[in-house]
């Protein structure tokens, strides 16, 4: 594969990682409500979990998808509904910011890379990246090519995400801050529902 192919995928996937999306939002506020160290694990399974995605796709699946609807609706359900959920965890989450146990917890390493399988903005990632930059000549390997720079630059870019949540922890150290950002990124979340809408 050429460079300015890695580049173009590079960028590619620089815009898409660091762009407002489900995962992001979930990043920012828990990095706010947890620190970045408990959101590392979130953090790892963003990436292995968009990795995955693009092997599935590149591998067949965005085929599979597109040639059985019935598929893609239930995955367009299953995606909505989990969102809902974890919209519904972040509006609830009261975790205080010095770092106190709680009940409450970021999402799990399993939990986050499972979340890419139904998050919409993965989905599209994956299906717009092997469209258009995977190889007809040499397929696996350009999947292969094209899932590895999407990881390498996905990592830090959505890592960003936590870091801002970082720096938001001592303006939100108020409780009653804290339940309105909360409350704030849950409904985010929610409206990144609109484009399964369509």
């Amino acid at each position: 594969m050429a460079f300015e192919t890695i580049l173009a995928i590079a960028l590619f996937s620089l815009v898409g990682s660091v762009s407002p999306g489900p995962s992001n939002l979930m990043l920012l506020a828990s990095g706010t409500n947890f620190g970045f160290r408990r959101t590392v694990p979130q953090i790892l399974g963003i990436t292995i979990g968009l990795s995955s995605v693009l092997l599935a796709v590149g591998f067949g699946l965005g085929a599979l998808l597109t040639a059985y609807p019935p598929l893609a609706l239930a995955l367009k359900i299953a995606g909505g509904a989990y969102l809902l959920y974890l919209a519904w965890r972040i509006a609830m989450s009261r975790s205080v910011p010095n770092g106190d146990a709680s009940a409450a917890r970021p999402l799990t390493f399993l939990e986050s890379a499972a979340f890419q399988w139904v998050n919409p903005k993965a989905w599209v990632a994956a299906l717009t990246a092997m469209a258009a930059y995977a190889s007809a000549e040499n397929p696996f390997a350009s999947v292969v090519l094209i899932t590895l720079v999407v990881a390498i630059v996905n990592l830090p870019s959505v890592a960003v995400w936590a870091g801002f949540g970082v720096a938001l922890r001592r303006f939100l150290s108020d409780p009653a801050r804290l339940k309105w950002f909360n409350i704030v990124m849950a409904l985010l979340l929610v409206v990144t529902l609109w484009p399964l809408l369509k």
